[in-house]
Formats: C-alpha cells, structure tokens, sequence
C-alpha cells in the first residue's frame, strides 16, 4: 500500500498504466475493491479499501470545494466485476464535487481490464449531468485530463459570473418545495417564496418541486434527487438551498453535510427579510428576539450532557465547551430581550391610553404583505411611509390622524403585513406590535384584488386573527388593484363581503372608501347612542 503513495501521475494524464496495474493487483488479492484519490499535481493524497461491492470515501476538507469550482480531486478505483460505474460512483462524483471518478475492471489474471471515466458536465446533455468516457484498457485512454478539467472550470466561472452579473452580485439560490399530492398549492406557495426570496435580495437560479407520498425524515428528498441538486447548483452557481418548509435542526444538519451547501427553510428566509426591513429599535428587537427563539434549538452538537449545567455552578471558566458557552449567552440574550420588550409593551400601552383620552376612534390596517397597505395608508392621510412592491416593505407600525368631511376626526395606523405560515417565532416577538389591533375599533382588511391567490391570502389573514382572539373585531374589507381587473370581479367580491373597491394609486377612486369608513364609525357612535367616543370606549 505505501508504494501507492509514492506514485506520481504527469499533470495532463488522468492515470499512468501502471497505477491501473499496481491497482487491479492488489484489489484481486484482496478480493476487494482497492482506490485511491490524486489531487491536481497528480499525486496521491488517500489510499482506500472497501469490500467487494464499494469503498467508502472519507470526509475531505471543505475549502477544498470553492464556489463554483470541482474539488480538484480525482476518485480511481476498480471494480472486480466489470468497470461500469454504478450509481454509488455517479453519486459520489455529484455530492463531492470530484474532478472525475474512474472505474478499472480488475482481471481475474490481476491486470487492468476496461476502463470507464464519468465527469460533470457544465450544463445538462441529453437529460444527463455527467459524461463518460470509455477505453478497452488504461493504455487505450487517450486523454488530456488538465485540459477537460481546465475546460470544465472555465465554463462553470462563466455560469457563476453570468448569474453575479443578472444578480449584481447577489447569492443565487435554488428553491426547493415538497409535497404529497396537492401539487397547484405547492405550486402557489412556491411562487410566494419567489417572491420572498427576491424580496431579500437572493437571485433565483431553479426551483424545484418534489411530489413524495412520504417525506424523508432526514432529508425531506431521497438522496439521489439531492445529489442531483449538488450537481444543479453547480451548473447553475447557486451556492444557497431554500426549502418552502420549517426544517428541524437535525434536517438543516443532514442536508448540509450531504451536500455542503448553505441551507435556508422558510421561516430562517422570513427571518432575514424581517431583520433587512426592522428601522426602529422596537422593530430591531422584535425581529432579534425570533432569530434567538429560531437559533436557540439548533446550537446542538456533542456532549449534551452539558447542557444540563446552563453555564452555572461547575458549568463555568475553561472547561465549558464553546457550544455551551453559546448556548449560555443566546439565554441571557433572550431574558435581555423579553425584559426591553416588556418596556416597549408598557410605552406603547401609554400612548394607546393618551390617545383615549383624546376621544379618538382608532382604525388600523391590515392585510397580506404587499396588498398595499401602506400606499393605502399615504393616499388617505398624505404621509410619507415607504411603500413597495416588496413583501414586509413595513415593519413598523405608522399612526396619523385623519379627518373626515364631516369634521370627525380618527387615528389610522398602518401595520406589518400577514403571510401564509407566519413563523410563530415572529408571532410571539411581535406582540408588541400586534397589541395596537387589540386596541382597534375598527380592522381595514387590505386585499390585494390582482393577485391569483387572493382568496386563500383573505383566508390566512384570517387565521392569523384568529390566532390572536380578533375575529371578532368589526372589519371592514377594501379590495385594492381594482383597476387591475376585470369590474365584475371587483362587484362580486364586493358583494360577498360588503366591501369596497379602490385603486390606493388612484385618489379619485377613494370617495367611496371614506364614506364608508364615516359610516362604520358613525354606526359604532350609534351602538351606545353616544357621541363621545372617548367616554363610550371606558364604558365598554
């Protein structure tokens, strides 16, 4: 064995005949399968020795597989049956990223038979990834192996430099969405997380849905659809895997191990595009209190028994781990957390009673994100609140006073937007945020009329108030975008909800809305027979 070690192949051949040799050799003495890997410079770096099926490859050194680049290592083995390549080497060449894998069929008289080399290919050929090349024996091959690999890097960097240059230099990511049988949902939802993932700043290479009757546990897809998205992103110079689901820890684990790229789920994607929109310090908070809630679980590794010391007595000083150290400090992190947004609860809770005591009505709205809430927001009080055609453009909720023809006066705030399985993490850290709709007299349910999805959009919107014991506020529905369809969809659902149409781009199309509203406040007036608002509001 140590006489393979001390074999140097010539940089432009991808083995010398009597590498093939000493190798058939030794694996029919064996009787088993006998490899080695040869790094660029042609020499060998491991020795391995399988059985008589397969070998196993060991854990190889992750800087060596850069963006965009092959792992500049080369798999040459035999096989005591024949040289085809099975699938485990196919595999092995996709998820290692390897310069080729090469088969040698080992005689039974120990001389190297016929030789197979499989290597990836830049862009799929045919419906495959890779391609093989086939010799009668090692002598026979008659190939410039620096120059296929050279040729293979040069067309990957331009891949890679082609998506930097549509993307500006954004991470390219490949969406991947699991489903069982409803496949127009997971389409729907796949789309949003388009959305989502544009909205924070990645460029999307492909996106991939996977119909499986059973998800895998450890994988959410079978291994052999994985290595197939190890190769994808290679042609594609994607470095960023986003699942359209909440991945356990152990799942984002195994994943990243298998494939060595970089791994999101929806909610860590939410997650990030919060924390790219927080502006104020409550906001800031908010969002940094679910990253911990997020991150807490998923600090795991060796040595749980440790764990259980939190850091305290006996748990402290040069014999704590750095795993648990982090752990410790995430803790105290989210205790400090609580303890500030518990002060944000209190000060927001002052404001809400000052402005009671002025006698204002309070109207808030809400809706899906981008149903254009706040372009709503700045039409009817003239404010400046950024609005754009990006999901959670608004994170922090906005107030102003409007008045009404009538000379009746009313405080309208402008609140984050809802989504589909909003991540419970930002439920929970936003309750000082979502207070200020306890506190409303009036919900303005925002829909965005344009949109496909539309009614399942209404429906999560109302769930989610469900969630937070406000289904029963009064609630108006405003169907934005109108202009964008056809009138008889405006007039039915218009109906169905006894709601109103608008475009918030179009001021002339607004006169219905505020009369509306003038009417919801005056009828609330009217519930208690009262017209002072502050003085029906500390009866009720």
């Amino acid at each position: 064995m140590e006489r393979l070690y001390r074999r140097k192949v010539p940089l432009a051949s991808l083995l010398t005949p009597e590498l093939a040799r000493q190798l058939a050799e030794i694996s029919r003495s064996l009787r088993r399968q006998v490899g080695v890997l040869l790094d660029r410079q042609g020499v060998v770096s491991h020795v391995l020795v399988g059985d008589a099926k397969g070998l196993v490859i060991p854990p190889l050194p992750r800087e060596r597989g850069a963006k965009g680049r092959l792992k500049g290592l080369r798999l040459i083995h035999t096989h005591l049956d024949s040289s085809i390549l099975t699938r485990d080497d196919l595999m092995d060449l996709a998820l290692l990223r390897l310069d080729a894998v090469v088969a040698v069929a080992a005689g039974a008289d120990g001389q190297a038979g016929a030789i197979q080399v499989a290597h990836l290919l830049p862009r799929p050929l045919d419906g495959h990834n890779w391609g093989i090349i086939e010799a009668p024996h090692p002598g026979a091959l008659n190939l410039d192996f620096a120059a296929l690999v050279s040729s293979l890097e040069e067309e990957l960097a331009q891949v890679e430099t082609a998506g930097e240059g549509g993307g500006r230099g954004r991470e390219r990511a490949i969406l991947i969405g699991v489903t069982g049988n409803n496949r127009a949902a997971a389409e729907d939802s796949m789309e949003e997380l388009g959305e989502l993932a544009r909205s924070a700043g990645l460029e999307v290479a492909a996106t991939l849905i996977q119909r499986r009757p059973r998800f895998d546990p450890r994988f959410l897809l079978g291994k052999g659809r994985l290595s197939e998205l190890v190769i994808h992103a290679l042609q594609q110079g994607a470095d960023l895997l986003v699942f359209d689901a909440e991945l356990s820890p152990s799942q984002v684990r195994s994943i990243t191990d298998f494939t060595e790229l970089k791994v999101l789920d929806r909610t860590q994607l939410i997650l990030d595009l919060f924390a790219q929109r927080a502006r104020s310090r409550e906001g800031k908070l908010q969002v940094e209190m679910a990253q911990v809630n997020y991150l807490l679980p998923r600090l795991v590794g060796k040595g749980d028994a440790l764990s259980r010391l939190m850091g305290g007595i006996g748990g402290r000083g040069p014999g704590e781990s750095k795993l648990e150290m982090d752990r410790r400090r995430l803790r105290e992190r989210l205790h400090r957390l609580r303890q500030e947004l518990a002060g944000v609860r209190t000060d927001r809770r002052e404001r809400r009673q000052s402005r009671r005591r002025q006698g204002l009505p309070i109207l808030s709205i809400i809706g899906y994100t981008n149903a254009g809430k706040s372009t709503l927001f700045n039409a009817l009080t003239r404010a400046a609140v950024l609005s754009e055609d990006r999901l959670f453009a608004t994170l922090d909720p906005t107030s102003r006073r409007l008045r009404f023809p009538r000379e009746r006066e009313v405080i309208i705030t402008d609140t984050v937007g809802f989504i589909k399985n909003l991540p419970k993490n930002l439920l929970e850290a936003f309750k000082a945020t979502l207070e200020e709709l306890a506190e409303a007299d009036l919900l303005i349910h925002v829909v965005d009329l344009s949109n496909p999805r539309f009614v399942e959009q209404m429906a999560a919107v109302e769930d989610i108030l469900g969630s937070l014991d406000l289904q029963d506020k009064p609630i108006l529905k405003v169907f934005n975008k109108a202009d964008r369809v056809n009138p008889n969809l405006a007039a039915v659902q218009c109906r169905i909800h006894q709601g109103v149409a608008i475009s918030a781009l179009d001021p002339g199309t607004l006169s219905p809305l505020i009369a509306r509203l003038e009417h919801q406040v005056d009828f609330l007036f009217s519930l208690a027979g009262r017209t002072d608002w502050g003085q029906l509001q500390r009866e009720l």
